[in-house]
Parts: structure tokens; C-alpha cells; sequence
């Protein structure tokens, strides 16, 4: 558990106010200690925020904060015991209902035991305590005043300026993104405030390069020229209006002696708008954290003097802030630096003659090793050519850089500390343990949101009303998103996964370095750091070649204080291991051969979150149901897992549940016992006899996610109903699906002696009835062979995303789809037998097959695969995203004034479509066969130029032969500035995947292609199997 003093005494402190409550005076002989330790903790919280500050950098507090901690988790398991023994002695009553402290004091047994431990355990609070005050820890007071103080200190005190340092200003893109910002900046009328004011916004993580952007921007020739007056505030995290007034007014010409003898808002807003009124003006506010800053400041001096076509550029870690300031959308966010450049970046840092140079390019090799480690953060490059440049260039110094254990946050220069550390301290200290947790995952391994926020919740970080746990998990989740301290996965949809960037990550790590041990590389040397420290926290991610490496066994024994292990990769279990984690709260094993570990589960009283995705497990011991903390289990990917044992009802404590591809077909009657459940995927729809397993989710009210699949197996919608979908007020996503069992081939279904007409009336009378709630926000529907859709879709108004994928039969879409008010994204994937979607969705008239896609009004993205016969896009305002996969017959897009992207696959067409050059595209996609590739790899004599030349990133590829190797060969053109290349080169001959000799290109044109994978067009769904 990384976690935060503060989170770890909030915690304890509600666990003893949740057990003991009014009846503390009847305890026997222990209400006095109970007492005693809730205000020992108490009276610590006022020093614990000081403590946490100190004990990232400061040797000599953190031994006395590692022993506070270890006390705060020995209360927290003592207090577990208790809850622990009075479900077991009176497992009929609710456990919310009365006092497990009360009762297993009563039994004196227990109730001498936990005395003892309560009576020792606060003799060790009074002496941590006394000891805590020989480091004058000094009382912070609350979070915001917190912030207030660390930031008005030097420490904060770093200002930027308007002046460029040329050598930061490296490689093709920040000139590009410079160019587009400009050109937004100086062109159009409409403006956001009073007509006078547009705002920009330049969005990323600290050290990104947003401010060296800013800067390039601000000294660029026609902001020179375009404004008459050019103004750069560096905001930073706390600010002082009068202060900020004042600067304005001097970096506007103004007289700095007035301003500084001026102390009252009212006059400095005067002064301010004497100096500025009439002037054309771009005011760069580099480094806001508070939108206040222009609200409450800057906006009622300027708005109503600027001149027209006056500019504010603002740059920002936190979306917030572009949203508080109502800046204009898309923000620009800040990519990362591609290798190469980061390497001219780092190279600048390091050459002071360039005669030099070539020394300097002699040493790349190492060079890229450094920038591998940089993750293309400017920032943490240019740090790194600092201290490059105080060593030989001599390869052995450049290595001992790469090796050496430079990159602990501790021993790195401080300019790239602070950019991090303001990030992290500026969180809540919750916020702050959820970023530490995020920071110590497995970096290779992908994480769903809904797992991240199990684990925030399983670790006490998510504090609130146990019916919004998820919510609030989610909000968490959200913050860190907005601040850019994640990065969204794009192939992802609803930010379900994120990436953090590499030195964000280490500097997490290097903060929780004395409870979490990661290890990415299984070597002897783990086993080192487990025998000096004891670990609170242990991370591991192994590979197929180091198997024989890590044994469970001599692993187990070093491992006895864990409370989280995260595992991914092969360890050797064998049948005589056990889990012997007497603390254990969160196990994770993942693709390991973990099923001789099965009946040890028992064993581990305080788990709350089991995850043991993608291993051998063939089933789950009946011990199961003793695990009564257990909130959170994912059984993704065991596929030899056959049934759940019938003991599963008995953890009422049970949120989520993910049992997504598995070989579970039988649910245990009693399932509808987990009434706490909120998250369910992988549900399957069973009939035994009368008994129909959709029964048991009747009494599940509190859901707010649900995956069925299998709903062929149902044969009366009267079965359907007893799900009663409609009462379950909380539903926000679901996924209905049917088995293969009634597949498909080349969109024809197999219709065995008439029957198959019966169970599609049967399959669409069981979605009819499945109908839920208005608050539905998230739909998909798999594999549905109905030939239409359920009745209720158009009363879902809330509905914002629909994929439909895999419908073999179904002819028609419903009528006024693209009225829905909310949606946002529609797939649609896989639909052959599409005839007519309805007068209001399309076309006044029907057709043999659906060839028109109009008016969908609020539509943010479509993806069209696999239509043969759609022939017409058109009248999609807000359309931002568009993909067309293997629709032979499209012909025309019209009506798309917000389409920034399109991703276009035909792996038959011979000429790029000639609806192009009619639409004005930031970046085009091509998936197309060799011979047209080799067109367009001819540049501007190719006979398909003047469709692409006119749009800014053009991009086309083809695969080899057998789609043996994606994207072999492309070719890439850049309108401004204008770049152009391609890989390809015309053989005489062309070899198949088999060793076939092809007489020409086009004879290889002709292999079958298969659509665009799901990592390059689709986006995944958060409960959908890995393919």
C-alpha cells in the first residue's frame, strides 16, 4: 500500500469511528485504549502532512514515517480481525447492522487477544510519537493552506520569460505546431469575449515543452508584426492579484514605478487599461494552474479595451483551466519527442564547439539508450544534457550515465524535481496515493480503469459513500487525466486505458522507494532488496526466458509483510506452495500457471481484490466464501474455468465481478445473495430446468455495469423479464451478446429444417424484454442474429454510445436513430443484411441495401465496416472522426464542416475516390493494395496528387503478402511544410509469404484482404476479451 501518511490515518480513524460508535463505554476493559488511540491519531494527523513532504527527500524522518506507517497497518489488521470474527460467529446478520468490535469483545477469547494488541500498539504510538517531536514537524493545517504555504516559499519561485533559447527549438514539429497556432491565432473574426478576445490553449504534462512552444510563438514574425502590444506573464501556481496586476502593467509598457506604488485593485485595472486600450495585444499566460487568474484578474481590465482580434494564449497542466477560461477547442496538447529529435535536443545541450561534433555523433548508439530513458520529455532531455556536458566525451563516462542509478529522482538536477514534484504536491493527499499506486503497475501490462479504480478502493484511497465508490474511484481517475499526469490511450474508448509517461512514473517510484519494490527485469538481485527491506508493496513483470528465474517458493519466504503483489509473467508454482501473505490485500496474477495455488485462497483473511487473469486456473475452491472482504474478483482470460463454486454468494461484500472469457456456462442459484454487486461482465444466460440463471440478477439493483452473454440459451422472454432491467436505476453500460452457435458464413446464417426463423422471433422477444433503464449511456450489442434491433433503443435518451458488431441478419436500424440527443459514437460493424433504417435515420425511401448515412446531428466519430452497398456520407455537423473499412461503393461525403480525420481501408480500389478534393481534411489514412500505393508513391507526377496535395498529413500503406508484416510499405506527404517519402520500390518480381514467385505487382493485388484490425480501427470495450 503506497500510500500518503494522511490517507493511511483517515482510514484507521474510520474504521475505529465505523466499529465502535456509541457503545465504546460497554467494550471490556478496552474503551479507554480504544479512546486513547483515536486521539493519538489525532493529534499525529497535525504533523502527518509536514512528515509526508519531508519524507521524500529527508534521510532522517523517513525511518520515524516508515515506523508510524507500519503501526497504522498493524491497527488496521487488528481492527480486520475483529470485523473478521463476528461475520464468521454470526454469519445470518448483515454485517452493516451491528457492532463487530461490540461482539467479539463480548467473547473473552477475542476479546483478550485484541486487547493486548490494542494496549501494545499504543505504547508504540506515545513513543513514535515523542520521538516525532525532535523534527519539529510543523502543522500544515488543511490541504488548501498546505499548498498555500509550500508555494509561496523560493522553492516555487521559478518564472519564465518571453526570450527563446534557439537551441531548445529542434525538429520539424514544434515548427509545424508553431505555424498552425499562429495561423489560428491571426485569422478569422469570431471571438470568444465581447468580440475582442480569442483564447488558446496549449495543454500537456510539466516539462513537455508547452512553455518553449509558447515561446516560439510569441517571438515568431508575424506575432511580431500582428500585434501592436505583446505581453508574457508567468503565472505559476499561486499567484497575487495585486502582484499579477502590477507585472501585467510593467510587460505592457506601463509605468513600473506607478504600478509598484499602487496597491488597490481598482487603480491598477485603470492604469492597466489606459496602457492598453486600443492596442491589438497578445498576452501569453504561461503556467496557469487557476483559470481565476484571467477570471478574477485580468479579464474585466482587458475585455472592454482590447483592440479587435486581440489574442490570449494560455499554457496549462490541467484541462480545467482551459475549460475555466472558456478557451477555444481542440486544445493543443503537447506530444512527446520522436527519437531522433530528442537526440538533435540532446546534442545542442551537449556541444559547445562544433568541432566537437562529430565526438559528439560517435557516442549516439549511448545517446539513444538516454533518450529511451527521457520518453521524449524535453525537459528531462535538456536535464540530461546538462549533466552530460560536465562529463569526457568518452564512452565510458556517457555509460556510466546510461547504467548508473542517475535517473533516482534524488540524485537528478532539481529543475526536473520541481517540474514533477509540483505536479504530485499539488494533489489531495487521496489523489496523491492513487497517483503513487498508478506510478508502481507493471509498465508493459494494460490496465482497465474499472481494475485501477478496484484496486484504489481495496486500498482504502477512495473515501465517500460506499454506494459511489466506483463514481468517486472514477472522478480520481479523472483528475489525474485532466492534470496530465495520464495520458489516454486513443485505442481505447472512454479513456477506459491510459499510459503515464516514463519519468513521471520513476519519479512516483522514487517517492514510494522505501514500501514498493518494481521489478521489470527478474534477477538475483531482487532477492537482495527483499532480504535488506521489508516491502509493502511488490511489483513484478517477468518474460518467457527468465522462468526458471523466479521460484515462488524462495520468493514467498522474503515476501511475509506484503500487503499488495502485483505479478505478470511466469512464475514456477508448485503443488506445494502456498500463499502465505498473512497481510495480503491485493493479489494480481497474471498469465502464470497458478492453478496448484487454488486451495490455498482461504488463507488470506484481509484480500479484498483478487485478480488472476489469463493463468490455468480450472476452478475456485468452495473456501472461497470465507474470503468475506473480497470486493473486487477478475477471472479474465481462465479459460479452462469452467463454474463458480456455489460459496461465491456468500461474499456480500462483492462490487465486481469479471468472469469475460472464461468457460463459465453455469451460475450457482444464491448468485442473486450479492446485492453489493455493481460491475458484472461475462454473465451467462442458462436455462436449468424451470430455473433460469437472468433470475438471479433481479435482486441486483445496484448494478451500474452488466455484460450477458449467451442469451441464445433463453427460450421464453417471460425468462427475460425476471431480470427486471428496467428497476435498475444505476445502469450506465451495457453489453447483451449471443455465442457463435449461430454463425455465420459470408453473411448467410445456416437455417436447419426451418427452424432458425423461430429462434430469431424467440432472440428478439428476449432483447425486447431486456429493456433498460433511461439512464443507459453505454450499448453494445454482439452477435445478435435478430433481423431487427430491440424496440427500446429509441427510448434510451441518454444513450451516447452504440456499437452493434457482428449482426448477420438484421435488415433494418431503427427510425429517428440520429435523433438520439447525446450520441456521440455509433458503430456499426459487420452488418450485411442492412436494407432500411428508417425514414427520420435516412432517406425517405427504402432501399435493397443501405446506402446513405445522413443527418446524424450530434455525432462525434462513426466507423462504417463492411457495408457492400453504402454509397453516400453526408449532413454530419459535428463529425470529427471518420472511418470507412471495405465499402466498395462509397462515393461521396458531403455536409462534414468539422471532419478533421478520415481512415479509409479498400484493398480493391484502383484510384484514390474522387470525393478528396472536396473536403478539407487535417490527416487522411490509406489501407489500399500495391498497385495503387505504387501510383502514389510517385509523388506530384502521380495521377492521384491533386486529391491528396491538399490536405495537411497524408499517410498510405499496404501490407506485405499473407498480411504477414502490417504496414511494409508506405508513403507519407506533409503539406507545409512539404515533406514527402515513401519505402516503396517497384520490383521486378514479387515473392508471396509462401515463396510463390508473382509475375507482377497487381497479380499479388489480388490476395483477400481482411478488415482493419481492431488496434488500428476499432475501439476495445472495457469488458471485451483480448482477440
Amino acid at each position: 500500500m503506497a500510500v500518503v501518511l494522511d490517507v493511511l490515518a483517515s482510514y484507521v480513524q474510520n474504521m475505529l469511528t465505523e466499529m465502535v460508535k456509541e457503545e465504546v463505554h460497554m467494550l471490556l476493559g478496552v474503551s479507554g485504549d480504544i479512546d486513547k488511540m483515536c486521539t493519538k491519531l489525532g493529534d499525529l494527523k497535525n504533523s502527518l502532512a509536514d512528515a509526508d513532504r519531508r519524507n521524500i527527500t529527508d534521510q532522517s524522518v523517513q525511518a520515524w514515517v516508515r515506523e508510524l506507517k507500519g503501526a497504522m497497518y498493524e491497527a488496521s489488521d487488528i481492527l480486520d480481525l475483529c470485523h473478521l470474527k463476528s461475520m464468521e460467529r454470526q454469519p445470518g446478520m448483515d454485517v452493516v447492522c451491528f457492532n463487530p468490535l461490540l461482539f467479539c469483545m463480548r467473547n473473552p477469547i477475542h476479546a483478550h487477544e485484541i486487547s493486548s494488541r490494542i494496549k501494545n500498539l499504543n505504547i508504540r504510538l506515545d513513543c513514535i510519537k515523542n520521538r516525532g517531536t525532535a523534527f519539529d514537524f510543523i502543522n500544515l493545517g488543511l490541504y488548501e493552506d498546505r499548498n498555500r504555504m509550500l508555494a509561496s516559499s523560493n522553492l516555487f519561485k521559478q518564472e519564465t520569460s518571453g526570450e527563446l533559447d534557439g537551441s531548445c527549438v529542434v525538429g520539424e514539429k514544434i515548427e509545424v505546431d508553431t505555424r498552425n497556432l499562429v495561423r489560428m491565432m491571426t485569422m478569422g473574426e469570431e471571438t470568444s469575449y465581447g468580440d475582442k478576445i480569442f483564447i488558446f490553449a496549449i495543454v500537456g504534462v510539466g516539462g513537455i515543452g508547452k512553455t518553449t512552444l509558447a515561446q516560439n510563438i510569441f517571438n515568431n514574425n508575424i506575432i511580431q508584426q500582428e500585434f501592436s502590444k505583446k505581453i508574457w506573464l508567468s503565472v505559476n501556481q499561486q499567484f497575487d492579484k495585486i502582484e499579477l496586476l502590477q507585472r501585467t502593467i510593467t510587460e505592457a509598457g506601463g509605468d513600473h514605478q506607478a504600478a509598484r506604488n499602487t496597491n488597490t485593485k481598482g487603480a491598477l485595472e485603470r492604469i492597466l487599461k489606459e496602457v492598453l486600450n486600443g492596442h491589438k495585444t497578445l498576452l501569453v499566460m504561461d503556467d496557469v494552474w487557476n483559470y481565476e487568474a484571467w477570471e478574477c484578474v485580468l479579464k474585466t481590465p482587458l475585455v472592454n479595451v482590447l483592440a479587435h482580434g486581440s489574442r490570449v494564449l494560455v499554457t496549462t497542466r490541467d484541462i480545467r483551466v482551459a475549460r475555466g477560461m472558456m478557451a477555444e477547442e481542440p486544445y493543443h496538447h503537447v506530444k512527446r519527442l520522436e527519437p531522433e529529435v530528442a537526440w538533435s535536443l540532446l546534442k545542442n545541450q551537449v556541444v559547445g564547439n562544433k568541432t566537437h561534433e562529430p565526438q559528439i555523433d560517435s557516442l549516439k548508439d549511448i545517446g539513444m539508450g538516454i533518450i529511451e530513458k527521457c520518453d521524449g520529455l524535453p525537459l528531462a532531455v535538456k536535464v540530461m544534457g546538462g549533466l552530460l556536458r560536465q562529463k569526457n566525451t568518452r564512452r565510458s563516462s556517457w555509460d556510466n550515465v546510461l547504467n548508473d542509478s542517475i535517473w533516482s529522482v534524488s540524485q537528478m538536477p532539481g529543475e526536473l524535481n520541481y517540474s514533477i514534484y509540483l505536479s504530485y504536491q499539488d494533489l489531495h493527499p487521496s489523489l496523491k496515493s492513487c497517483f503513487l499506486h498508478y506510478s508502481l503497475l507493471p509498465k508493459s501490462t494494460r490496465f482497465y480503469v474499472d481494475e485501477i479504480v478496484g484496486m484504489w478502493i481495496s486500498e482504502g484511497f477512495v473515501h465517500g459513500n460506499s454506494h459511489d465508490l466506483e463514481e468517486l474511484g472514477r472522478q480520481y481517475y479523472e483528475e489525474l487525466l485532466l492534470r496530465n499526469l495520464i495520458e489516454p490511450n486513443e485505442k481505447y474508448i472512454e479513456q477506459h486505458v491510459c499510459n503515464m509517461h516514463d519519468v513521471v512514473r520513476s519519479f512516483g517510484q522514487y517517492v514510494a522507494r522505501n514500501e514498493a519494490l518494481v521489478a521489470h527485469k527478474i534477477g538475483s538481485d531482487i532477492f537482495g532488496k527483499l532480504n535488506s527491506q521489508k516491502f509493502i508493496w511488490l511489483s513484478l513483470e517477468t518474460t518467457g526466458s527468465e522462468l526458471e528465474e523466479l521460484e515462488w517458493s524462495s520468493l514467498q519466504v522474503q515476501i511475509s509483510s506484503v500487503r499488495t503483489l502485483i505479478s505478470v509473467g511466469h512464475i514456477n508454482f508448485k503443488p506445494s506452495d502456498s500463499l502465505l501473505f498473512s497481510r495480503l490485500r491485493i493479489l494480481h496474477i497474471q498469465s502464470a500457471k497458478f492453478n496448484a495455488m487454488a486451495e490455498t485462497f482461504f488463507k488470506l483473511k484481509h484480500l479484498r481484490y483478487l485478480s488472476i487473469k489469463q493463468t490455468n486456473i480450472s476452478r475456485l475452491p468452495e473456501s472461497i466464501g470465507k474470503m468475506k472482504f473480497l470486493q473486487y474478483i477478475s477471472l479474465f482470460g481462465c479459460e479452462s474455468l469452467l463454474k463458480l463454486p456455489d460459496s461465491i454468494g456468500k461474499l456480500r461484500q462483492l462490487r465486481v465481478l469479471n468472469l469475460c472469457g472464461t468457460s463459465i456456462n453455469q451460475i450457482p442459484r444464491g448468485f442473486g445473495l450479492l446485492i453489493n454487486l455493481r460491475r458484472l461482465y461475462g454473465f451467462a444466460a442458462q436455462m436449468d430446468g424451470d430455473w433460469c440463471s437472468l433470475e438471479e440478477l433481479g435482486p441486483l439493483t445496484q448494478i451500474t455495469e452488466l455484460h450477458i452473454r449467451g442469451l441464445e440459451n433463453i427460450p421464453s422472454a417471460s425468462f427475460a423479464s425476471k431480470a427486471k432491467f428496467s428497476e435498475k436505476m444505476r445502469l450506465h453500460y451495457l453489453r447483451l451478446g449471443c455465442t457463435s452457435s449461430h454463425g455465420h458464413d459470408d453473411g448467410l446464417v445456416k437455417n436447419e429444417e426451418g427452424k432458425f426463423e423461430e429462434e430469431q422471433r424467440l432472440i428478439e422477444e428476449v432483447f425486447d424484454e431486456l429493456r433498460p433503464p433511461p439512464c443507459l449511456e453505454n450499448l453494445l450489442i454482439v452477435r445478435y442474429f435478430g433481423r431487427r434491433l430491440p424496440k427500446w433503443i429509441m427510448a434510451t435518451k441518454d444513450l451516447r454510445i452504440l456499437a452493434m458488431i457482428d449482426l448477420p441478419c438484421c435488415t433494418e436500424l431503427p427510425d429517428g436513430l440520429c435523433q438520439l440527443p447525446c450520441l456521440e459514437f455509433l458503430q456499426i460493424d459487420a452488418a450485411p443484411l442492412i436494407k432500411h433504417v428508417g425514414p427520420k435515420f435516412l432517406h425517405p425511401y427504402h432501399h435493397k441495401h443501405l446506402s446513405h448515412l445522413e443527418n446524424l446531428g450530434s455525432i462525434v466519430e462513426l466507423e462504417v465496416l463492411q457495408i457492400s452497398e453504402l454509397e453516400r456520407i453526408c449532413n454530419l455537423p459535428k463529425l470529427q472522426r471518420l472511418c470507412i473499412s471495405m465499402c466498395p461503393k462509397m462515393k461521396e461525403l458531403e455536409g462534414l464542416p468539422a471532419l478533421e480525420t478520415l481512415k479509409l481501408e479498400d484493398y480493391d480500389m484502383k484510384t484514390l475516390p474522387g470525393y478528396l478534393k472536396d473536403i478539407n481534411l487535417r490527416h487522411l489514412q490509406i489501407h489500399c493494395d500495391i498497385p495503387l500505393l505504387a501510383s502514389i508513391a510517385k509523388g506530384n507526377s502521380s495521377p492521384e496528387w491533386d486529391k491528396f496535395n491538399h490536405i495537411q498529413q497524408f499517410k498510405a500503406y499496404t501490407n506485405d503478402d499473407n498480411d504477414r508484416v502490417p504496414s511494409k510499405w508506405y508513403a507519407s506527404y506533409t503539406r507545409d511544410p512539404f515533406s514527402f517519402e515513401t519505402n516503396y520500390i517497384s520490383p521486378p518480381t514479387l515473392v508471396s509469404g509462401d515463396g510463390e514467385e508473382q509475375g507482377s505487382a497487381s497479380s499479388a493485388s489480388r490476395k483477400v484482404r481482411k478488415p482493419l484490425p481492431a488496434s488500428r480501427c476499432l475501439r476495445r470495450f472495457p469488458s471485451e476479451p483480448d482477440k
